[in-house]
């Protein structure tokens, strides 16, 4: 008959076996595993850079940016570039991310608080669920 006996179950008390096609097995099993793969979401993070000393227009323009980012269902990461001498303005990147965090509170949630690394300080930002 050409057919293979395949344990289906092997750790199940006895064990599990069918007498099928192996080839047509193992094509179907494949096709599941491309099928949940395909189900999975990809995560995309999106980037905002601020400056220190980001004036308000820009300020309110990159915030529109990220609402619309955290609408699409990216994650957005936001941070602060201080460029040679501009670090001794860390307070002022901080207030500045913490502003963003409460204007997008309605949006998304803080995921990290802000955190300084080398000249940048970051921040992330996950969009909320959907009701």
């Amino acid at each position: 008959m050409e057919l293979d006996l395949v344990e289906i179950s092997p750790k199940a008390n006895p064990p599990v076996c069918k007498i099928i096609d192996y080839q047509k097995f193992l094509y179907q099993q494949k096709k599941k595993q491309k099928e949940m793969k395909s189900k999975s979401t990809k995560v995309t993070v999106k980037e905002i850079r601020f400056g220190p000393n980001t004036d308000e227009h820009d300020f309110n323009f990159k915030l529109k940016h990220a609402i619309s980012f955290l609408e699409d269902g990216s994650k957005v990461k936001a941070f602060v570039f201080f460029k040679g001498r501009t670090i001794i303005y860390k307070e002022r990147g901080e207030v500045l991310l913490l502003r963003l965090a409460q204007e997008l509170e309605e949006y998304a949630k803080v995921e990290q608080l802000p955190k300084l690394e080398g000249k940048r300080m970051i921040m992330f930002f996950s969009p909320k669920k959907k009701v």
